[in-house]
């Protein structure tokens, strides 16, 4: 951790909350993160992030920002931005691979230059993909920049008329094929990968899955052909390095298992994986040796400024 004080405990800034769809989540990521942090002996300052955090940050003088926020300003670049004119060394991937990473569209085309398999897709503006199948059915409709599957719709194959969205969609819109099968995830701990875990649900796994108590079932390790999982990690890693990331990422799959190996697909990468209770970076490190304080301190002492 570069720029570090004088003092006996680094003073860390828990950026949370923030301003995007993801909010809660963050506030969720923030305060169990900066619990780990006063155990592990830093002194800890919880900031829920809003306009005023130049200020904010500028009075605390914190040696370093662990950055737990999530979506948009706090994941795709713009707060990494304003770290780096401040001069503060912080978490997570910096701004060029955070923008990139946030932007779907963009990321798929460093994963196809990388030659990582992805699912095929396009942006259309919402009034179109409402008014009529943009591509054959079965699809799915997402902001091309937003995570926690918010704002995510399945267009089945039976689907007789196009969707409705909802009215906070962004004006514009990813629609991609719909990749049938399991859903996969793989973090990387800055030059590894430890497992693969598989995410299991009684529908899609949405917002609600994913941040409900129960509401889906992890597997992990996932219970995978080897060369499957072997894929996956690899995948994960290059992923990580081809956008420039650092510290912690987890990338995305679908995988068909009907087609074996030609049927894994690499759908997104997560510079900022969340931290709750249900989340799954913190399992993969658990199953690497690592706890969630430990998983945290190494997150800090990760933190970097100008890289």
């Amino acid at each position: 951790m570069a720029g570090r004080s004088s003092r006996t405990a680094p003073k860390v800034a828990v950026l949370m909350g923030g301003r995007s769809a993801e909010r809660d989540v963050s506030l969720s990521s923030g305060r169990e993160c900066a619990n780990a942090l006063r155990e592990a002996g830093y002194e800890v300052v919880e900031v829920d992030a809003g306009r005023d955090l130049a200020a904010r940050l500028a009075a605390i003088g914190p040696d370093v920002c662990f950055n737990a926020l999530h979506g948009r300003w706090g994941e795709d670049g713009c707060v990494q931005g304003l770290l780096e004119w401040l001069g503060i060394p912080y978490t997570h991937s910096g701004v060029l691979a955070s923008a990139l990473a946030m932007d779907k569209t963009r990321a798929k085309e460093v994963f196809r230059a990388a030659g990582l398999p992805v699912v095929e897709s396009l942006i259309a503006p919402v009034a179109e993909i409402e008014a009529r199948h943009v591509m054959a059915p079965p699809y799915v409709v997402k902001p091309n920049n937003e995570g926690s599957s918010v704002g995510v719709y399945i267009v089945h194959e039976a689907a007789n008329a196009p969707p409705r969205l909802d009215p906070g969609m962004p004006s514009e819109a990813m629609v991609e094929t719909y990749v049938p099968g399991r859903e996969l995830t793989c973090a990387v701990f800055g030059d590894r990968a430890i497992c693969v875990t598989e995410l299991l649900t009684r529908g899609w796994y949405d917002y609600h899955a994913k941040y409900t108590p129960g509401a889906s079932r992890h597997v992990c390790p996932a219970d995978l052909p080897d060369d499957v999982a072997a894929a996956c990690m690899d995948h994960a890693l290059r992923a990580h390095r081809a956008l420039g990331c650092r510290g912690l990422s987890r990338s995305d799959f679908r995988w068909d298992d009907t087609r074996g190996l030609a049927g894994l697909y690499i759908l997104e990468t997560n510079t900022q994986p969340g931290m709750t209770p249900t989340s799954l970076a913190p399992e993969q490190a658990a199953v690497g040796g690592m706890s969630f304080v430990d998983l945290c301190r190494w997150i800090v002492e990760d933190a970097s400024c100008g890289r």
